[in-house]
């Protein structure tokens, strides 16, 4: 399913969306980073460029809201 919803947006923040990333569907160099994670969350814009990538989803929330963005969760 690759429809697009418009929400409508009920504050001037920029909608961004928080997802799971597998450490095993990134790049060597970075999976390097990550120690023994198995799993990392992403914050994208709404036009799904990625942003921030992170240790947990509270963590990926917290800096969105902090850069005066309003986060969502996406599957």
């Amino acid at each position: 399913m690759d429809t697009r919803y418009d929400f409508g947006q009920d504050t001037d923040r920029p909608i961004v969306y928080v997802r799971a990333v597998k450490v095993g569907d990134l790049p060597a160099d970075m999976r390097e980073q990550v120690g023994d994670l198995t799993t990392l969350y992403a914050v994208h814009t709404a036009e799904g460029e990625r942003l921030a990538l992170v240790r947990d989803r509270k963590l990926a929330f917290l800096l969105a809201r902090q850069n005066n963005m309003e986060p969502v969760t996406v599957h």
